[in-house]
């Protein structure tokens, strides 16, 4: 049975193993302070964290696709001169606070997933950093206190005061050259026919992270078409392209190319190449990235209505025209972090145009990522003919990269770089309706 605390409460805890988790409303990060009966640390390996998650009977464990990081506590290994067990949490995004979110919750369970004691950290306001609970010895037994305290002076002032080393932060680095241009990709599979993940061992997730939607249903509501797209997305420059294999074209926002190549070859079998890279952290205990996921899915339209969607919970659309190539979790590496492949030989006639958008699963924003783009590769022989590049991050959860659509008998694709709030297609679906004009 779970008890629920309030802030100072505490209960005794009966089992000589414990985790401590929490439900969190946007990112975070889960540490741990082990310190002495005079609130310090012994030596920085009693800081348990990103970067050093193991210690003294206390392991960070990292948690499920989309779950935040848990804290596994042995308390027969904690050291005897180790009074108590601190855990910490602290926002993604440091000039953020915990008021603008609905409060977190932190869990104490034993190992079979039992909760023991329960704690919604209520009252929260410009804080960024909490210590939320700890786990104490009273008189040769262990207790867990509601803590909720907010800290004032910033992280490296919590574990400063704990009697953390911290090195001074790093000076700001110099403007890196321009990167190099992403690798190109496996070969796709020899027919577009054959099930996605010839080339890229992705692993489709064992259940759809979210409830697949019934497009078309109520479920999404009706997407407000019509609706005043913001004036700089109205400025596209214009006239068209034309694509051709010996150079690459760059697409500029709002561009549109017509899908044939050199000779007036239409196009038939596209690679959508979509990549981006989470920007790196310099912190006060070492760089790392962000654990930002991004999901790229394909939309397919009739007219003004959703009528199929590729993405992360069904690779390969109902028709079979659209092949998603899987779920890339960090966007780490170089080339392209998804592939979507595109046979505009079967696409049914009455669909007119397939939106490709990306959503941010864990809520990160574009400011965290860099070089995002796509690109439009030929699927039958590998050529890259267009890219389209994002220039800066924006402070949205998704984003609108590209379409192709019909006009009369040919496929068009058009580069659109909006963004909306979205995690995922489900909450795109229903603001998609005015990227459709053209």
């Amino acid at each position: 049975m779970t008890s629920p605390l309030a802030k100072g409460q505490n209960g005794p805890i009966d089992v000589s193993d414990v985790v401590v988790s929490l439900e969190l409303t946007t990112p975070a990060d889960l540490s741990a302070l082990l310190v002495k009966s005079d609130g310090k640390v012994r030596s920085d390996a009693d800081f348990v964290f990103f970067n050093q998650p193991a210690g003294p009977g206390v392991k960070l464990v990292p948690g499920a696709h989309g779950q935040a990081a848990s804290l596994a506590v042995s308390l027969g290994d904690v050291p005897a001169d180790i009074d108590q067990v601190r855990a910490v949490i602290t926002l993604d995004d440091a000039s953020s606070r915990f008021g603008a979110f609905a409060p977190p919750t932190a869990r104490v369970s034993d190992t079979s997933g039992a909760v023991l004691y329960e704690y919604r950290i209520e009252g929260l306001s410009t804080e960024s950093i909490v210590i939320a609970l700890e786990l104490y010895r009273r008189q040769g037994t262990w207790k867990v206190r509601a803590v909720g305290q907010g800290y004032a002076g910033g992280f490296a002032a919590l574990v400063t005061d704990h009697g953390v080393s911290v090195d001074d932060a790093p000076p700001p680095a110099a403007a890196s050259a321009p990167s190099a241009p992403p690798a190109a990709p496996t070969p796709p599979p020899a027919a577009p026919t054959q099930p996605p993940g010839s080339g890229q061992q992705y692993a489709p997730p064992s259940q759809p992270r979210y409830e697949q939607p019934q497009y078309g249903q109520p479920q999404y509501g009706a997407p407000q078409y019509g609706q005043p797209v913001p004036s700089h997305a109205q400025q596209a420059p214009g006239g068209e392209v034309n694509l051709t294999k010996s150079r690459p074209v760059s697409l500029v926002k709002g561009q549109k190319v017509t899908l044939r190549k050199d000779g007036g070859v239409a196009l038939t079998f596209l690679r959508m190449g979509l990549g981006w890279d989470p920007v790196k952290k310099s912190g006060l205990f070492g760089n790392r990235s962000a654990n930002i996921d991004l999901d790229a899915s394909a939309v397919l339209f009739a007219g003004q209505n959703i009528v199929d969607v590729a993405y992360y919970g069904q690779l390969t659309s109902k028709d079979g025209s659209i092949q998603h190539q899987g779920d890339n979790l960090t966007g780490e590496g170089d080339g392209d972090d998804e592939v979507v492949l595109v046979d505009l030989t079967r696409i049914p006639p009455h669909v007119d145009t397939v939106m490709f958008i990306v959503t941010s699963y864990r809520g990160h924003t574009f400011e965290q990522v860099q070089n995002a783009f796509c690109r439009l590769v030929d699927g039958t022989t590998n050529d890259e003919l267009a890219r389209y590049t994002l220039q800066g991050g924006m402070p949205f959860t998704g984003m609108v990269m590209a379409k192709v659509y019909r006009q009369g008998s040919e496929w068009k694709l058009q580069a659109i770089g909006e963004g909306m709030q979205a995690k995922h297609p489900g909450e795109a679906a229903p603001q998609l309706g005015r990227f459709l004009a053209t």
